[in-house]
This record gives structure tokens, sequence and C-alpha cells, in this order.
């Protein structure tokens, strides 16, 4: 399949270009979500594409949203062949989703069931995780004595800013705050069992909410390399970092430049592409039995 950086069709009125999907307005009430090869790290799209990527966030979340949907409905509709432009039917069917069109909640929701990254960050500096205190002396990709809510403010434009459960209440109000806590924590759950019976750790995730007439609805994508992150059971060990099979190869790699973390981001060198493209493939093989590449 041929590399994606942008989705491009005549005919179609763009909705929104994000940082890693495009969508398109196919009514007032329904979408096309077309997720190219784009990869973004610290919140800046970065100019190399890596191939597959696409395919397996959309296959992974479909994959996903049908085993989740009798915890919390979800955004997507049966496949529409004929919104998708002809000349680009092969490809874009596999990464696309036709989707009910919501009313975003701009809040990012966070579950970490092991502490690393800036969760582990925030806690080596202040004790606290979310603004909420930790017992002493964890490690670094330790596990939590329970899955932890970790909410953030969604920033469309920059970093998204972490806040506790009790800004987040001040935010959208203690009834949808606490429906948000309590659905994000059953899907997690969830899927950290599934993913363990597979010898895989899921450290940690986000979802994305909105409303669809009325009702709590999960958008977006669910349980993908770029929303989660993914460890081997056999090479997890409290006290460092463990391998993902995620972008935090990625972000390993960005880590050892003298770049800033400000667009425009670097250009991605031919091992750290190939081996961004094995882990996605890796991850969509392990976790949801799908053959990718």
């Amino acid at each position: 399949m041929p590399v994606m950086t942008t989705a491009e069709a005549e005919g179609l009125k763009v909705f929104r270009r994000g940082k890693v999907r495009d969508t398109f307005e196919l009514d007032h009430r329904t979408l096309l979500m077309v997720a190219t090869d784009r990869l973004s790290a610290f919140d800046v799209v970065l100019p190399t594409p890596i191939p597959d990527k696409g395919r397996v966030l959309t296959q992974m979340s479909r994959w996903w949203f049908d085993k989740t949907q009798r915890i919390v409905a979800n955004h997507l509709l049966p496949d529409d062949p004929d919104a998708v432009p002809a000349q680009n039917r092969d490809d874009w069917l596999q990464r696309s989703m036709h989707v009910r069109r919501a009313e975003r909640i701009d809040i990012e929701c966070v579950v970490r069931g092991y502490i690393s990254g800036s969760g582990w960050k925030e806690y080596k500096k202040e004790g606290t995780l979310a603004s909420e205190a930790l017992p002493a002396g964890l490690l670094e990709s330790g596990k939590l004595d329970h899955p932890r809510f970790t909410p953030a403010a969604k920033n469309d434009s920059g970093h998204d800013e972490n806040i506790s459960r009790a800004n987040l209440a001040d935010v959208v109000g203690r009834d949808l705050a606490d429906q948000l806590e309590r659905v994000s924590l059953g899907l997690y759950n969830f899927a950290a069992e599934h993913c363990e019976q597979r010898g895989v750790i899921l450290a940690d995730t986000k979802f994305e909410f909105g409303h669809v007439d009325g009702e709590l609805t999960l958008i977006d994508e669910i349980f993908t390399p770029d929303s989660s992150r993914f460890w081997e059971v056999s090479e997890w060990h409290e006290g460092q970092a463990v391998t993902s099979m995620d972008k935090q190869f990625v972000r390993d790699f960005l880590e050892t430049l003298s770049w800033d973390k400000t667009p425009p981001g670097p250009e991605l060198p031919h091992d750290v592409v190939e081996g961004t493209q094995r882990r996605y493939l890796q991850a969509a093989q392990r976790i949801c039995d799908l053959e990718l590449g």
C-alpha cells in the first residue's frame, strides 16, 4: 500500500485536518475519518511518515470498538463504500472509518496502570500524579496500586495540559467528570486483562469522548500504538524504561537530539522509521490478531 501523508479527494468537504487524521464531512450527522501515515511526537507532526501506520490505527480501533461497545457507545458506523472516492477505494477502506458526528468533550481521559512517561516525570519532581499524592519510593515503570484516572485539557494546536480530577469537575461538572472516570477505568480494565492474556502490558492509554444525541460516546481511536503504551510482559522490569510497541521508540530517539520540541520537527532516519513500523505491526498482530504487514 502507498504511504499517505495527506488525504486528498475531489468532491469531499474537509471537516478538519488533525495531527494524524484528515476528516471529511459527509452530511450534518456523519463524517469520514481517514488515518494518514503522519506521526506526531510531543504534539508536533514530524515530516517523516511511517508506512502502514494509518491502517494499523484504523484496524485496531475498529477491532476494539467492536469489543467494547457493551461498556460505552462509540461513533463507528457501518462502512459506506460510496463515500470513498473510487480512485482511492482500496487504500482508503483500510484506513478510514464512517462515524457519527459528536459534540466533542475537550478532555483527554488518560488512565495509567503503571508509572511512566510524563507521569513518572511528575512523580519524580512532585511526588504526585495528576496533582494527587502517591506513596514514596515508587520506581520507574512500576505498577500502581490501582489504575489512576489522570485527565488532560485538550489543545489541538499545542501541548495538552494535565489537570486534576477536581479541575475536571470544575470544567465539565461533577456528574460528567464521574461518568468519564468510571467509563475510562472500565475500558482500561477490560483491555488490560485482554492484553495480559497476550503477554502484553497496557501501561497507560487515553480516550476521547463526545455526545451524540445526548449520549456519552467514545470517539477518535482506542487502544492503538498512538494512544497507548504497550510493553512486552517478558521485558518489563521496575526501575527502568521498558521497550514499547508504540511511538515511544520515536520519542526516545528525539530525546537524543538538540531539538526544542517545537515545529518544525526533525526528519527520522531509516532505522527509526523501520523500527516504528515494525512495532506498530507487531502490536496489531499480538493484541488483535491482525496481519497487516
